[in-house]
């Protein structure tokens, strides 16, 4: 009896502690996810006196959303499309978002308070012209005033209740261009101003209840327009000439067109050309002259007069009415690390409403745009808020001399990631801000035992996951044993650089490199890529580790290049310099100095490349491996690519000895008629292999073809490069290769017909995996790839293996012709793909995983084994022992595999992997719209105890274990005697 007790319990405590489920308490232990909304383009406050107080905003990242503007929270957020960028917004009926994109070609129709959309209306368009989206400005919000919408060459006027187009007007004659659509307040004709021929200014009058054209009026102005514009009335908009140097007064009053000419040089001394600038003033614009903003004063005859002027550095917001039928707006100028903020009266500039002054980080950059809101203050005067975004996208919120909130929204924009680990923990010096006492020793004890055998009531679980974030340690900024704490370097499309914690995701320390505060030679620079540059080893630890940033000024492709060193645990910019060339293409060594700085390799436009760092040392061990550096380059638009090798020392008077030139070495020239490049991949160069050596299923040998010089390349036939479903299958065909980059020789080549891009791919160890689309079959597709040394055929026998007696030293040279062999196969995949990456350890033991990150948003996670070549119907015994799945023709997916579980990474662009030192276990980081990171253990934590595991249900066990076995003794002896004494 009491063996079978013991056994009975035995049996459950086995079974509850080997559980692998995910439950609510552990939620966010090891992943973090972080929502944006990117650089913010349009803002219409929504502050009625009953409801919530919010702010619309369209952003960049083709993203419209609702935010609290008390703590800068998101009510809701819509993620458009990558090719649907928004052209306008604005709040119709008091109950409405209306959002006009595509080029003027959608027009949504959001509802306020939960974002849930009420209409969506395709409008037609036939030409490529500027968007423009007119929402009256009511407060009856039970009557419909309609929408006025141009875009595509068509005005339409939509109904804001149902979205019904109730009229249209074509206006696409050749060479007309509308600039303008106006509408007086009250009125029911709609102005619309345009050019013809750029030299011919139109004006039609339009009834807006039918549509019908009321009047046209043209006049020709002899010297042309450059197509800036600025409204300053409902009849009245100012116009640059072609010489950008005149200021043209347009008035077409009762359809009537007249000019007035003003030149610059009336206005302000010493002038150039001019530009005028994006605010919408009442009766007044303002005008970018020699480094200043002029206020020009619009008179009722036309007439232009300076009344104000600022700084460069100064932004300002559109007017908006105030009491007593005025108009004020807001204007934002630097002084040095503070920022001024002054509301002033558009007819009085004298009369400031509000002056303020704040302190700001000054690696935010300048200000770019200001939106204004004004509201009643217990007091019953005005008062006002700014919404400001910086340089560095970042969006904040002004009220009351302070800042309410702020949103680093520059994270939205990751162009680049690296990862750093965190310095050590010295010794005797703790980082921990906690002690525990022997209470609250015992008290976590109590609650994990409580959460194990699920008697935790809801507030236990709350503080069940509290105490783990805290003992876990994950969000010290020190290096743990196991390398779960990392910083991951974030560098933005703004030239903004964030480290964050790979334990909860906040920002350690960021910096806006290259600003134009700091540099005078280059007026905008931005952020290309980013390096690693130093990372010290354990025997050099006094040197912090840093990173190099590469930046352009400019998007030419000629543009020079700047470079940025920044230290990773500080954040600070050690320095920064104007290299002087242009950046084509970047090259990291595999070579360092005694500094342990790695040696780079820079490319310009003109076909030479630099040495950096620039010293002696570098030069002279980079001049040891001069004949073993090689490199390619891709040409995708022209269907070449090329290898290139050293030649020699620049010459020319502003060439130093860190110059080089270059060599052709060889060409592989695609057939344009034919073949278009549309994806080229190689492997990570830090990628870790365990083994060279594979064991086939027959005890044989495969010896993985690894060489770090292959180049994975996709191409497609010009018709195939356009939409999906945009061809037939005869018209469009695949071809995939893998060349040798050293050589230029061709190894492989896979033809795909009726198939065609996008194409994404990973390329890990010997193996390339790459995803495209069937158009005979209309479904996508999984191919994998799997190249293999034929050379060592003689050598393919595990007990040479075992015993020693092959030759796996023998020298290998990238000019010989080698002797490969490949395996594919092709599967079928249910969904369309933005990226694939694959898991990285840091030995390259524990089996792979490509992480896929789906159009849905999410990443799931897929076994290496289920795009394995070797794949049959009804493997063999000996197959299935070593694990390989039979064959079907499609990839399951498993929802349980998502990574990113309940979450969306909206808008995601990349997925980067990095190793921990724990060999199981994998660093993921996605990044889009939103930040995601998570980490993944593939083959299960082998080498380690999970957090969650209960050590009291383990301490409970073997308490069991023990009184069981004493029960059992005495029992036994009990029997034993029992048995003597008959």
């Amino acid at each position: 009896m009491a063996i079978r007790v013991f056994l009975t319990l035995l049996l459950f405590l086995s079974s509850a502690i080997l559980s692998f489920s995910l439950y609510e308490d552990q939620a966010g232990l090891t992943d973090w996810h972080q929502r944006y909304i990117g650089k913010v383009k349009h803002a219409v406050f929504h502050t009625q006196k009953t409801g919530r107080k919010r702010v619309i905003v369209s952003t960049e990242e083709n993203v419209v959303a609702s935010l609290d503007l008390r703590h800068g929270e998101i009510f809701w957020r819509h993620v458009l499309g990558t090719k649907d960028a928004i052209d306008g917004a604005g709040i119709a009926l008091g109950k409405y978002v209306i959002t006009l994109s595509s080029e003027g070609s959608t027009l949504r129709a959001w509802n306020l308070p939960d974002g849930q959309m009420v209409w969506e209306t395709s409008l037609l368009t036939a030409q490529h012209s500027k968007s423009l989206l007119s929402v009256p400005i009511n407060l009856k919000v039970d009557k419909d005033y309609p929408i006025t919408v141009f875009g595509g060459g068509y005005l339409h006027a939509v109904s804001a209740i149902d979205g019904e187009v109730l009229w249209k007007k074509d206006f696409t004659a050749e060479g007309f261009e509308v600039q303008r659509v106006l509408q007086a307040p009250g009125s029911s004709i709609i102005y619309v101003l345009g050019f013809l021929h750029s030299s011919e200014a139109v004006v039609y009058q339009i009834d807006s209840k039918s549509g019908e054209v009321v009047a046209q009026k043209s006049t020709v102005f002899p010297g042309g327009f450059s197509g800036e514009i600025s409204s300053v009335s409902s009849d009245k908009v100012v116009v640059l000439d072609s010489t950008r140097s005149i200021l043209v007064t347009i008035g077409f009053i009762d359809g009537d067109i007249s000019f007035q000419k003003t030149p610059i040089s009336d206005l302000v001394e010493d002038s150039g050309t001019a530009e005028i600038l994006s605010p919408l003033l009442s009766n007044m614009l303002a005008v970018k002259v020699n480094k200043r903003t002029i206020f020009v004063n619009v008179g009722d005859k036309g007439k232009l007069e300076v009344v104000d002027s600022l700084s460069d550095e100064t932004a300002m917001s559109d007017s908006l009415p105030v009491a007593d039928d005025q108009e004020a707006f807001a204007s934002v100028h630097h002084e040095g690390s503070k920022i001024h903020l002054m509301v002033k009266l558009v007819n009085d500039l004298n009369n400031v409403l509000l002056r303020e002054t704040i302190q700001m980080d000054q690696n935010r950059g300048r200000v770019h745009k200001v939106f204004m809101n004004n509201y009643i203050r217990t007091d019953r005067s005005n008062g006002f808020r700014a919404l400001i975004v910086m340089e560095d996208h970042s969006l904040l919120l002004l009220q009351q001399g302070a800042i309410v909130w702020s949103r680093e929204e520059g994270l939205a924009s990751v162009t680049d990631v690296t990862t750093a680990e965190l310095p050590l923990e010295k010794d005797g010096v703790s980082v921990a801000k906690v002690e525990h006492t022997l209470f609250e020793w015992l008290k976590g004890h109590v609650l994990k035992l409580k959460g194990s055998l699920l008697l935790a009531s809801p507030e236990d679980v709350v503080a069940i996951q509290e105490l783990r974030v805290k003992s876990s340690g994950k969000n010290k900024l020190t290096r743990d044993h196991n390398g779960f704490r990392k910083l991951i370097l974030a560098l933005t499309r703004a030239g903004k650089l964030f480290a964050l914690h790979t334990g909860d995701g906040r920002i350690v320390w960021s910096m806006l490199l290259n600003s134009p505060s700091q540099s005078q030679s280059c007026e905008r620079p931005n952020g290309v890529s980013l390096y690693q540059w130093q990372v010290p080893h354990h025997h050099a630890m006094d040197e912090n580790p840093s990173v190099l940033v590469v930046g352009k000024c400019g998007s030419d492709s000629s543009a020079p290049g700047v470079l940025s060193f920044v230290d990773v645990y500080t954040g600070k910019e050690i320095s920064s310099s104007d290299i002087g060339h242009s950046v084509v293409q970047v090259m990291p060594l595999p070579i360092t100095d005694s500094k342990e700085q790695r040696l780079h390799l820079i490319a310009d436009t003109v076909g030479h490349v630099h040495l950096y760092p620039k010293t002696s040392e570098a030069l002279s061990i980079f001049q040891r491996e001069f004949q073993n550096v090689y490199w390619y380059t891709v040409e995708a638009d022209d269907g070449i690519i090329r290898g290139h090798v050293m030649k020699g020392s620049c010459s020319g008077e502003t060439a130093d000895e860190y110059c080089f030139t270059t060599r052709e070495l060889w060409t592989v020239v695609f057939p344009s008629e034919s073949e278009k490049i549309i994806s080229t991949l190689t492997r990570k160069p830090n990628e870790v292999v365990h083994t060279q050596a594979k064991v086939n299923t027959d005890q044989d040998l495969l010896y993985k073809y690894v060489s770090r010089n292959l180049l994975f390349v996709a191409t497609v036939s010009p018709k195939g490069a356009g939409e999906i479903g945009s061809v037939t299958p005869e018209e469009s065909s695949l071809v995939v290769y893998l060349i040798d980059t050293i050589t230029g020789r061709i190894l492989h080549r896979l033809s795909h017909q009726g198939c065609q891009g996008p194409v994404h791919a990973v390329f890990s160890e010997n193996w390339v995996v790459y995803h495209y689309f069937n158009i005979r079959a209309h479904k996508y597709e999984v191919t994998v790839v799997e190249i293999y040394d034929q050379s060592r055929a003689e050598n393919k026998n595990v007990w040479k293996l075992i015993l020693g007696k092959h030759n796996l030293t023998a020298p290998i040279t990238s000019y010989s012709r080698p002797e490969v062999f490949t395996k594919s196969q092709s599967y079928f995949f249910a969904q369309s793909v933005k990226t694939i990456a694959v898991t990285s350890t840091a030995k390259g033991i524990t089996s792979k995983q490509l992480l896929i990150g789906t159009i849905g948003d999410q990443i799931l996670a897929l076994d290496k084994r289920f795009v394995d070549p070797r794949r049959t119907l009804n493997p063999s015994q000996a197959e299935k022992e070593e694990g390989i799945i039979p064959l079907t023709d499609t990839l399951p997916i498993i929802p349980q595999a998502y990574v990113t579980h309940s979450h969306k990474v909206e808008g995601l662009r990349g997925i980067v992997t990095a190793p921990s030192k724990l060999e199981s276990t994998t660093h993921v980081f996605a990044y889009g719209v939103d930040l995601f990171y998570t980490r993944l253990a593939p083959s299960k934590t082998y080498d380690s105890l999970t957090d969650d595991f209960s050590y009291a249900l383990l301490l409970i066990t073997i308490v069991a274990l023990v009184a069981a076995i004493y029960i059992t003794w005495v029992l036994s002896e009990k029997k034993e005697l029992s048995e003597k004494w008959r």
